[in-house]
C-alpha cells in the first residue's frame, strides 16, 4: 500500500504503483487531505485500514514517510510485513521549519507542519524499514535555501537517517523525481521481498 506526501493526493502516486505492479506487486493506494484534515485522522485512518486484513507491505513518499512510521507505532500488531520511506524527512524538515517560521507561507504545511517539523522519534518498532533517499538537489528546498546540496533539493540527506531503519540507501533524483524514479522503484521492491536493497544503488 502507497501513501503519499503533501500536497499530493492518491493519483499523484500512479507511476510509483505502475513500475511496482511491473516488479509484480498488486498495489493499493491511500489517499487522504494532507492539508485540511492533517496527520492524526490520516494515521487514524490508515491503521483503520489495515487492523483485521490481510498482510501488507507499506511505501511512503515524503510526509507519507512519517505517517506510515506513526501509524506502525500506535499500533505495533498491524498485519505489516516491511515498510519503506521514500525521500521522508524522518528527523524532522528544515524546509519545513522555514516555511513554518515566515507567517506568509506557513499556511503552505497545512495542519501536517508540525509533524513535518519535528519529524519521528528512532524507530525500535517490530517492523523493518527502509529510506530511499534522493540525492539530486533539485527543489522548493534549494530555492528557498532551507536545505544545502546533501539533499533532494527538498529533504537534506542527513533528514532522513533516522537512528533504528534497516536499511539505507540513496538514488539519483529529486525529491519529486523518487516517484518517477526506476531506480527508486527497484530498491523498494527489493526492500519489500528481501529487506535490504540492492547493492549497486546510484548514489
Amino acid at each position: 500500500m502507497l501513501v503519499h506526501g503533501l500536497w499530493n493526493s492518491a493519483w499523484w502516486l500512479a507511476p510509483l504503483a505502475w513500475r511496482l505492479r511491473r516488479h509484480g506487486f498488486r498495489v493499493r493506494i491511500f489517499g487522504y487531505p494532507s492539508i485540511v484534515g492533517g496527520p492524526e485522522p490520516a494515521i487514524e485512518a490508515l491503521v483503520a485500514r489495515l487492523r483485521g486484513g490481510a498482510p501488507v507491505h507499506l511505501v511512503g513518499h515524503s510526509l507519507g514517510g512519517l505517517l506510515v512510521l506513526e501509524a506502525l507505532r500506535r499500533a505495533p500488531d498491524l498485519p505489516v510485513a516491511r515498510a519503506v520511506c521514500l525521500g521522508s524527512p524522518l528527523r524532522g524538515s528544515g524546509t519545513a521549519r522555514f516555511l513554518a517560521g515566515r507567517p506568509r507561507l506557513a499556511w503552505a504545511l497545512g495542519r501536517s507542519g508540525t509533524l513535518l517539523c519535528q519529524g519521528c522519534a528512532p524507530w525500535n518498532g517490530p517492523v523493518s524499514v527502509g529510506m530511499v533517499a534522493g540525492d539530486v538537489a533539485r527543489g522548493i528546498g534549494r530555492f528557498l535555501s532551507a536545505v544545502d546540496e546533501a539533499s533532494d533539493g527538498t529533504v537534506a540527506l542527513a533528514e532522513t537517517r533516522l537512528p533504528g531503519l534497516a536499511a539505507y540507501c540513496q538514488v539519483h533524483a529529486s525529491h519529486t523525481g523518487l516517484v518517477f524514479s526506476a531506480a527508486a522503484a527497484r530498491q523498494v521492491a527489493s526492500f519489500l521481498r528481501t529487506g535490504a536493497f540492492v547493492a549497486d544503488a546510484e548514489g
